[in-house]
C-alpha cells in the first residue's frame, strides 16, 4: 500500500512521549544536553522581520498567533543572516546550520552567464552538501513531511512531500508539482482541498492553500517533523514595499494560516514542539544598478547582433541588495586588476549605489559564494537590476519597492525566530542570534545532531549558548 494512502496511526513511540508529556522533556534544550526527542512543526514566513511581532501594535497589526510566542516560548530579537540575504540559501542555512560556502547554495538562481538556463533557481536537494534536518530525522526514524520549502525537490529523506518548484507560469507547472511530489500525495489532499497552489504562485492565497494542504498533510499522516514555506509576505513587501498597508494585510492573513496549522499540529501531537522563521528582512528601493551593461561596455560580456551572450570573462550574478561577480579564469591576474579597477570606478559615484566592494577572501570568511571573485553591497535605496538586454542603462529607476539580499551586517536584514512547546520556559528573549544557531537548536528538540552545523545550539531555558550569539 502506498505510504500517501494509508493513515499513519499513532507510534508506540509517539504515544510513550506524549505520556510523559511536559515531565519528560524539562531538561533544558542544548549543545551537551540529552533531551527527549519531540515533534517539530516549522515554519517560514518569507520576509518577516522581527519589529513586525514585537512592535505590531505600534504597526497597526493585530498578528495574534504570531505575538503568543513572545509570552510563551523563547524568541530572538533579531537574527543575522548569511551572504547573501536571499531566500534559498537562508532556506538551506536554516536546515544545515551551515553558511553557503559549505552547504552549496549560494544564491536563488543557479550560475547562468550565457541565460541559457531559462531563470532556474536552485530547486533540487541534490545542489545541497550537507545533511539537513530532513535527513538527520530519517536516520532517526522520524517521519517527515514537507510543503513549498525551497531546496526540496528529489529529496529522499522526506516522506510526504510537496515541492517548491515551477518553469513557465503554464497550466503544466501544476503537473510538474504533482509529479515531483510523493507519488499520489497531491491528488490525495486535493480530493479534500481542491487543487492545490501552482509553484509560481507566491501571493498570499497561495499561502492559504498551502496552509490548508499542510493542515491536511498533518490530518492524515502525523509527521514527526514538517517544513512548511509561506512566500505572500516577500511578494507584496517587493511590490509595495516593507511597512505598507498592503504589506500589513497580508501578514494579517498569513497569521491566521500560521494559527490554523498550529492548530492542526497540535491536535495530531500534543506534546509538540512550534517554531517559526524568516530568511531575511527588507529595505525600500527606488532605483537599480545595471552591472551587465558596466561589463558589456567594458567588453567583459560579448553579445551577439541578436543581445545573446556568446563569451564573457567576468558576468554579475545578481542577489537582491548585493552583486557576486564571478571570472572566467581566476588566476588570471590581469583580468582580475581589470575588473577590480572597473569596479573601483563605478563605486566613486555616488550615482551607481554601491556601498561596498569585497574580494574573494573576505567573500571566504564571511562563509560567502566561493565562486565569486568580488561581491558588491549596495547602498541603501538600491537593487541590482536583472538581465534586461543590451539596452538597459547603468542606472534607472527601480522595478520593485522593497528589497533584501544587502550584506547581513546591515540590521534590516535581520530575521526572525521564534519557538514554543514542551520544556520551552516562557518570556524568553534571546538577544540577536546567529541563523547558523537554529538548525542545531532545531536538532535538540526533534533529538538528532548535525555534524555540519557551525555553530553550537542555543540553550532554550533562559540562556544562550555562546555559540549561538
Amino acid at each position: 500500500m502506498s505510504k500517501t494512502r494509508a493513515t499513519h496511526a499513532p507510534s508506540p513511540r509517539r504515544a510513550l512521549r506524549a505520556a510523559l508529556g511536559v515531565a519528560a522533556c524539562l531538561a533544558a534544550i542544548g549543545p551537551a544536553t540529552a533531551v527527549c526527542a519531540r515533534p517539530l512543526l516549522l515554519i517560514s514566513i518569507d520576509g518577516l522581520r522581527p519589529g513586525d511581532i514585537a512592535e505590531a501594535p505600534q504597526r497597526g497589526l493585530a498578528v495574534p498567533n504570531l505575538r503568543r510566542f513572545l509570552a510563551e516560548g523563547a524568541h530572538a530579537e533579531g537574527v543575522t543572516g548569511i551572504l547573501p540575504t536571499v531566500t534559498y540559501p537562508s532556506h538551506t542555512t536554516l536546515l544545515t546550520g551551515a553558511a553557503p560556502a559549505r552547504h552549496g547554495v549560494v544564491n536563488n538562481w543557479t550560475f547562468d552567464p550565457t541565460q541559457s538556463n531559462y531563470d532556474g533557481w536552485f530547486w533540487y536537494a541534490s545542489d545541497i552538501r550537507v545533511p539537513t534536518l530532513w535527513d538527520a530525522a530519517r536516520a532517526a526514524h522520524l517521519s517527515t513531511g514537507n510543503v513549498h520549502w525551497p531546496v526540496s525537490v528529489g529529496q529522499p529523506a522526506i516522506d510526504w512531500n510537496l515541492p517548491q518548484i515551477w518553469r513557465s507560469g503554464h497550466a503544466d507547472d501544476a503537473k510538474l508539482v504533482a509529479a515531483l511530489s510523493t507519488p499520489g500525495l497531491v491528488p490525495e489532499l486535493e480530493q479534500a482541498e481542491g487543487p492545490y497552489a501552482a509553484g509560481i504562485d507566491d501571493s498570499v492565497a497561495g499561502d492559504e492553500t498551502r496552509g490548508r494542504f499542510a493542515a491536511r498533510l498533518i490530518g492524515l499522516h502525523h509527521p514527526e517533523f514538517l517544513t512548511v514555506y509561506l512566500t505572500g509576505l516577500d511578494t507584496t513587501q517587493h511590490h509595495a514595499g516593507p511597512d505598507t498597508p498592503e504589506a500589513h494585510a497580508v501578514l494579517e492573513r498569513i497569521d491566521t494560516v500560521v494559527g490554523k496549522v498550529i492548530e492542526a499540529e497540535l491536535a495530531a501531537h500534543p506534546d509538540a514542539d512550534i517554531a517559526v522563521v524568516s530568511d531575511h528582512g527588507f529595505a525600500p528601493v527606488n532605483r537599480e544598478l545595471n552591472l551587465f551593461r558596466a561589463f558589456i561596455d567594458a567588453g567583459l560580456m560579448r553579445l551577439d547582433a541578436k543581445g545573446k551572450v556568446t563569451g564573457w570573462d567576468a558576468v554579475p550574478w545578481n542577489s537582491g541588495g548585493s552583486i557576486a561577480v564571478v571570472l572566467a579564469r581566476r588566476d588570471d591576474a590581469a583580468l582580475r586588476g581589470g575588473v577590480a579597477a572597473l569596479l573601483d570606478r563605478l563605486r566613486a559615484d555616488p550615482a551607481n549605489g554601491i556601498a561596498e566592494v569585497i574580494a574573494r577572501e573576505e567573500i571566504a570568511r564571511q562563509g560567502g559564494n566561493p565562486q565569486a571573485d568580488f561581491y558588491l553591497n549596495l547602498a541603501s535605496g538600491t537593487m541590482a537590476g536583472n538581465w534586461a538586454g543590451s539596452a538597459a542603462p547603468l542606472v534607472a529607476p527601480s522595478h520593485y519597492k522593497g528589497m533584501h539580499g544587502y550584506f547581513p551586517a546591515d540590521p534590516r536584514m535581520r530575521s526572525i525566530f521564534l519557538v514554543k512547546g514542551v520544556g520551552i520556559a516562557p518570556n524568553q528573549d534571546l538577544g540577536v542570534i546567529d541563523m547558523r544557531a537554529i538548525a542545531p537548536t532545531l536538532a535538540a528538540i526533534l533529538g538528532v545532531k548535525l555534524a555540519a552545523a557551525e555553530k553550537s545550539a542555543i540553550t532554550l531555558n533562559g540562556a544562550l549558548n555562546g555559540g549561538g550569539r
